[in-house]
């Protein structure tokens, strides 16, 4: 295991729970969080194989899995929430922003795509949160979440990022979205290797993975769903009354 904690949580008490992008940026940059990185962006791209003429987001710090979709999408942008911090990425570019993750500064239906990691688990306000991911999305949209699994060891180890904020079981964060007018079309269990840096674990993570996919799929380490925005629906208006949705025209995001 890492010699220290992912980041320290005491000093983080009474302030957001989300983790320091610097300390995101280093984890994926050990040999354990590379693992972690290749396993997952795998499975993003599975769910999504073609990203060609579509406008991308990700939210949080979901970089890491995005890196497949740049030389494809018509446009892509990472939004990194203030309270976390944000880094230029990719390299030799920027195409960041730092965002209130609640109250995103684009019009309605300005994307295609939304990749969410290390965020939800860290968010203190979901339903907000994923509100405002249905706001930007066009009309079936997809979002693809990446969240720690209550159940798996990551969620129980400190020295990484998934090791922090609140895990979800698969039929917590099924029903977070449906209350937020997606529709789940798949809930994908990922990440079966141990959270520990052994060259053993390492090595073998292709075999832990296709092992635990197979014998142990409750106690994957991480939950990538994917989910479709559900436009013909009623949503409460701010006084409570029930109002019908309606379709706007979004302002796309040009990175240069």
């Amino acid at each position: 295991m890492l010699a220290r904690p992912f980041y320290d949580q005491k000093a983080e008490a009474g302030k957001s729970m989300h983790p320091d992008v610097l300390d995101l940026r280093d984890f994926y940059r050990t040999p354990l969080g590379l693992m972690a990185r290749r396993i997952i962006a795998h499975r993003v791209r599975a769910r999504w194989r073609d990203g060609r003429g579509l406008d991308f987001a990700g939210v949080g710090y979901a970089t890491p899995f995005m890196r497949p979709f740049l030389g494809e999408a018509s446009r892509i942008i990472a939004l990194m929430p203030k309270a976390q911090g944000a880094i230029a990425w990719p390299t030799g570019r920027c195409a960041t922003a730092l965002v209130d993750e609640t109250h995103l500064p684009f019009a309605d239906m300005t994307f295609d795509r939304i990749v969410m990691a290390h965020c939800l688990e860290h968010s203190e306000a979901t339903g907000p949160l994923l509100r405002e991911m249905w706001r930007v999305l066009r009309p079936e949209g997809r979002l693809l979440i990446v969240a720690p699994n209550r159940r798996g060891l990551w969620a129980r180890a400190e020295s990484t990022p998934f090791g922090h904020g609140r895990p979800f079981s698969p039929g917590q964060i099924e029903a977070l979205l449906t209350s937020s007018l997606f529709a789940v079309e798949c809930v994908t269990p990922a990440l079966f290797a141990p959270p520990w840096p052994w060259r053993t674990v390492l090595h073998g993570a292709v075999a832990w993975e296709r092992a635990g996919a197979r014998l142990w799929p409750i106690f994957a380490g991480v939950l990538i769903v994917d989910a479709v925005k559900q436009v013909y629906a009623r949503l409460p208006d701010v006084k409570g009354r029930r109002a019908r949705v309606r379709q706007a025209v979004g302002a796309p995001i040009r990175n240069g």
